[in-house]
């Protein structure tokens, strides 16, 4: 069972690594349209992407799916900058935001393979090292969720900014650092 605390904790520092923010980034795309009475919604969305993101995590740990990380690296921010824009060019989040959602998940999901294999090396028995990390994603994602819910509401409940404002502003943010992170990895991808 050491194992099993070691790779959960590892799962949820890696999601919640600010030097890896791109995760926490869509994450806040995701969920910053919502308030906490949304919550429901958020839960499928949010479920979505994580169904996503454990599909492509299990078949690239076991070697079923192999791309290549430089691509997966560069494929992440254009996630986070597709669904930044989604939020800027529309007034509710509509029916498609959880097949997006999704899709989404399979290219995060193998963003996190690739830093899960590298933790794993030639170690054979990866199932409950797999599910831990994966418990340890979702918790952090969980907080993640939670913060994001919390700074929405406080905006638009208790400063009373316009919904659509806020929407604009978090989107705003998050696309300008998701154009950046596009930037230097396509750079990188040429080089």
């Amino acid at each position: 069972m050491p194992d099993f605390s070691l790779y959960f904790s590892l799962g949820l520092e890696h999601i919640l690594d600010w030097r890896g923010y791109d995760h926490i980034l869509f994450v806040a795309a995701l969920c910053g349209v919502y308030l906490w009475a949304d919550w429901r919604r958020v839960l499928v969305l949010v479920t979505a992407f994580t169904i996503g993101h454990s599909l492509t995590l299990a078949l690239s740990a076991f070697n079923l799916l192999r791309l290549p990380a430089n691509w997966i690296e560069f494929f992440i921010p254009l996630t986070i900058l597709a669904t930044a824009i989604a939020n800027l060019i529309q007034k509710q989040n509509v029916l498609w935001a959880y097949p997006m959602a999704l899709c989404f998940g399979l290219i995060h999901g193998m963003g996190f393979s690739n830093y899960l294999k590298s933790l794993l090396g030639t170690d054979t028995s990866i199932i409950s090292q797999l599910l831990a990390f994966n418990l340890g994603l979702e918790c952090g994602q969980l907080i993640i969720v939670i913060t994001i819910l919390a700074l929405a509401q406080l905006m638009v409940k208790q400063f009373k900014i316009v919904q659509r404002k806020w929407i604009i502003f978090l989107s705003a943010v998050v696309l300008g650092l998701a154009l950046q992170m596009c930037t230097e990895r396509f750079i990188a991808l040429i080089n």
